[in-house]
């Protein structure tokens, strides 16, 4: 339950909206327990009026109009309590799942790649909605079952103090049993959410890689596979229902007791004329309304339980303190950078990873300067650019831009000065020209089809029907591999980055509109520092300056030309390449 205290913040938001709901609260319990009162006269009333003969229309009609008066305030009053605290519940709700998405935002690319999708979606929906329950109806229902309770105890031991205390015997037990139950449902509840998970990324990674899916022609796998992970979940589902079920018929059974009592014992000290008919019948409505409060009772430490185990899953991200942030090194005073970069001796080493990814990297960068990574698969081209936008941040070694250790660059001043097309291309599902314009809010379409025709992807949207207004599915599944890439060239370009980065981001692409991309490139970046990775010695070729990575080291570095006559790794892939071209010219 300890966890349920970081919501004080949220609540402290909105403190005098929930100040007048409670305050509704105790207005309607105050009329809803004056009816008792009211019935239990009227009816004594009635019954002197029969034996005497004496009673009036009038004296009737005063006793309905107070007893509808007073349900119609407390009506009136319960609309208000739901208009207040549960309104308030849906805002804290909404700011709660703001801060969460704002959060995870800040966390490094590293949790991401070690945190599954399921487990952040199913904490921003269901486990959000239960945190939500808490400070909804787990205020409201407490504070009036409270109220309740104790008006309507005042008011029963005003009747009869002796029948009330009978009528309250069986009320410890059902506080021990709650508590019992209640430790029983926060253990089960946390693992019904934890296979939820595990149910929400299997599903998420299957409409993901639909593709992938039906090309190996499996559909009958995959879908035993969910169904197994579906019926665990439905098991633990089934386990909690059980352990929550023996709640509700556990009150009814204790409350039913309290009832048997009043009816008996209330039932001889009317025979023996020790009370009227209708104190007992108002001491019989009070006990009624102490149903609620105790079935409610119940209800609301399920609530409470499985909140305070939502939260504390939601809290263990809250704590997850950014590795990559801005710190007290950080100097603001830097408001842009020109693109000068060096590395300093830097490694690298993955968390968790036994082996070093990089390995003494030593490079000077001029700002204005076209350089080419090349090398085998896995020898850690891309993560060596990642540590540009600081993405990873170095283990050993030091990385500067402009003369400037990395780490004391303003985060949102160094990624703003940088265009960056990852290896693996992402479009949103919107516009074309929403993808594109995504790097700067403020691009008009001029600059929009600027960028386009630039990365070459203006000719293919000119046959679509809607061009640039054309709507793209899920991760732009409804572009060819080749439109994603020069579509993500085009939104890096539209930010006139002073580092751009392309990180084999014209593998998709034919020869001939790669080599239109990177003329058209050379205008636009000139005096501005370039890096491409390519796996095609046509891509680097004509660049300022080539290193070729391998096994994490640079082994190889210099023009075209220099590393041709050198005769290493960059040569023996240029040899391959063109032998390849010709057996295609044949």
């Amino acid at each position: 339950m300890k966890s349920l205290f970081r919501l004080l913040p949220y609540l402290s938001k909105y403190k005098t909206t929930l100040l007048v709901g409670l305050l509704t609260v105790i207005v309607t319990n105050l009329f809803t327990v004056a009816s008792p009162w009211i019935i239990g006269d009227a009816i004594d009333e009635l019954k002197r009026g029969i034996e005497t003969r004496t009673l009036r229309h009038e004296d009737l009609m005063l006793y309905a109009g107070l007893i509808v008066g007073f349900a119609l305030v407390a009506g009136i009053m319960l609309f208000l309590t739901r208009q207040t605290i549960i309104v308030v519940s849906r805002k804290i709700e909404y700011d709660l799942r703001n801060d969460f998405l704002a959060h995870i935002q800040k966390l490094p690319y590293s949790f991401f790649q070690n945190t599954p999708t399921g487990d952040l979606m199913a904490l921003a929906t269901n486990d959000i909605s239960a945190v939500r329950n808490v400070l909804g109806p787990g205020i409201m229902y407490p504070a009036d079952t409270l109220m309740t309770l104790s008006m309507s105890l005042v008011l029963m031991f005003i009747k009869d103090w002796q029948l009330t205390l009978l009528a309250l015997i069986p009320m410890p037990v059902v506080s021990i049993a709650v508590y019992k139950l209640g430790q029983l449902i926060h253990e089960k509840f946390n693992q019904r959410q934890e296979q939820y998970a595990v149910l929400t990324t299997k599903a998420q990674e299957n409409l993901s890689g639909a593709r992938v899916v039906k090309a190996y022609v499996r559909e009958e796998y995959e879908i035993e596979q969910f169904r197994k992970v579906s019926w665990e979940y439905f098991k633990k589902n089934l386990v909690l229902a059980k352990a929550q079920s023996v709640m509700w018929p556990l009150m009814f059974v204790l409350v039913g007791l309290s009832l048997l009592i009043t009816i008996y014992v209330g039932g001889l000290k009317v025979i023996d004329g020790e009370m009227t008919i209708g104190t007992l019948t108002a001491f019989f409505t009070y006990l009624s309304l102490l149903i609620w409060p105790m079935i409610a009772f119940g209800w609301v430490t399920n609530m409470w339980q499985q909140g305070a185990a939502s939260m504390t899953r939601l809290a263990k991200i809250f704590d997850t303190v950014p590795d990559i942030r801005d710190t007290e090194v950080t100097d603001y005073s830097i408001q842009n950078i020109k693109g000068e970069i060096e590395f300093r001796n830097v490694s690298f080493t993955h968390k968790g990873a036994q082996q070093k990814t990089l390995k003494n990297i030593n490079l000077r960068i001029p700002n204005g300067t076209i350089l080419a990574i090349v090398g085998y698969t896995g020898a850690g081209k891309s993560t060596l650019v990642n540590l540009i936008p600081r993405l990873y941040d170095v283990t050993e070694g030091q990385l500067l831009i402009d003369g400037v250790d990395i780490k004391k660059i303003p985060l949102e001043v160094l990624r703003c000065s940088i265009g960056y097309v990852p290896q693996e291309t992402f479009l949103f599902s919107e516009s074309i020209a929403e993808n594109i314009r995504y790097g700067d809010d403020n691009a008009n379409r001029e600059l929009i089809y600027e960028a386009a025709e630039i990365s070459q992807i203006s000719k293919d949207v000119a046959d679509f029907p809607q061009r640039f207004d054309t709507i793209l599915g899920e991760r732009g599944i409804t572009l060819s591999g080749g439109q994603k890439q020069r579509t993500s060239i085009a939104r890096a370009i539209l930010r006139k980055p002073n580092i751009l980065i392309l990180d084999d981001a014209l593998s998709a692409v034919d020869t001939h509109t790669e080599s239109e991309i990177l003329d058209r490139l050379r205008g636009v970046m000139k005096g501005r520092t370039s890096i491409i990775i390519s796996h095609r010695i046509s891509t680097v070729q004509h660049a300022d300056m080539i290193i070729v990575l391998d096994k994490g080291e640079i082994v190889e570095q210099g023009t075209h030309e220099q590393l041709i006559e050198f005769g290493g790794i960059y040569a023996g892939l240029y040899e391959k390449q063109q032998l390849e071209k010709e057996l295609e010219e044949l």
